[in-house]
């Protein structure tokens, strides 16, 4: 057996398996019809049962993301030195890093972080009291010369794929079209470039460990190598969502669980390894402004349903899962059912 840095080793319950079960099922959702009803039908199915699904006829030209894809290929293929310049740190979350944690185990990749809103502006700590804010600007590193083009023409195909979904999704709740549009006025959004390196190891280490978004939307695009395992709400079984030709992963973020009043869950998920082949991914993280309080929406709850979560800052959260992200601590970073409600 190879040996490798302990830190990349997954403790036994949680490494992969060697056996794949491929996800049949899995909702696959045609945007381009023109039935409205039926969209907004087979997205609230696919929420409430899955907890996510995969859209064809999205809109997103495959110029966009192929543009993007060659400019990650380009940037990973650089000597380690050229990265380290743009490198991010505890304060800045953007640009390159390759020492990320997720449950406090070392994922095994590579990633460089750009956020959408050029400059974002963010909580300067994650203490509740501390009312500071920040600025903070995209790194990009000298080459490719055109990832700032590419990362900018793909940040707008996506974000209308977003506010489409997002749509669709209040639709499927009964709310007005529009009920979750005014929290992305000032987003957070950001897109991840992963680079996923061959690993000697693959059955005790992962691309990224076992996790739950905590945004609002996912829209993941992966490699035809592809790697990405949820696990099934029926039975806790993992299970391989095999890539499908220019289509996109959504994943069902802990904000809209908590604004659907767990009406729709987040998906716990992870990224596997391969031993011979690198691969890449773009998640498109589709996040509310620094300063959203997020709660069960009041249109939802009643005093038969009453909210299941007491509010809590977007910023903030971010700011706690980010530093647990950037470095090992001594517990786990904070996750939405800490502010679950006593019953």
């Amino acid at each position: 057996m190879a040996e490798v840095d302990p830190s990349f080793i997954q403790a036994i319950e949680h490494r992969p398996k060697l056996t794949v079960t491929e996800a049949q099922g899995i909702p696959l959702i045609d945007l381009s019809i023109s039935n409205t009803q039926l969209l907004v039908s087979q997205i609230g199915d696919a929420c409430k049962n899955w907890g996510f699904f995969q859209v064809i006829n999205h809109g997103v030209p495959v110029k966009s993301r192929e543009k993007l894809l060659l400019a990650s290929r380009s940037f990973y293929a650089l000597p380690k030195e050229e990265k380290l310049k743009v490198r991010r740190d505890e304060v800045n979350p953007f640009g390159y890093y390759d020492t990320e944690h997720t449950k406090n185990v070392r994922d095994w990749k590579e990633v460089f972080d750009y956020t959408v809103e050029n400059p974002t502006v963010l909580p300067a700590s994650p203490d509740p009291d501390d009312k500071e804010l920040i600025m903070l600007v995209n790194q990009l590193p000298k080459n490719p010369i055109n990832m700032r083009e590419a990362f900018e023409e793909y940040a707008q195909e996506v974000k209308k794929l977003c506010y489409t979904l997002i749509e669709l999704i209040a639709l499927s709740l009964g709310l007005p079209a529009d009920r979750f549009n005014k929290f992305f006025d000032n987003s957070t959004s950001r897109i991840r470039l992963n680079h996923y390196p061959p690993c000697p190891v693959p059955e005790l280490a992962l691309g990224v460990g076992r996790h739950k978004d905590g945004g609002a939307l996912t829209v993941l695009y992966q490699d035809e190598v592809g790697g990405l395992e949820v696990k099934r709400k029926t039975d806790g079984e993992w299970i391989r969502v095999k890539p499908t030709s220019n289509a996109y992963i959504i994943n069902v973020g802990d904000i809209v669980q908590v604004w659907s009043n767990d009406k729709y869950e987040s998906v716990e998920h992870r990224a596997m390894v391969n031993p011979e082949k690198e691969r890449f991914s773009i998640p498109f993280f589709f996040n509310p402004e620094h300063s959203t309080m997020v709660e069960p929406l009041n249109d939802l709850t009643d005093d038969e349903n009453p909210p299941k979560y007491r509010a809590y800052n977007w910023g903030k959260f971010n700011m706690n899962r980010r530093r647990s992200n950037f470095k090992k601590l001594a517990a786990e970073n904070i996750q939405i059912y800490h502010f679950k409600v006593s019953k």
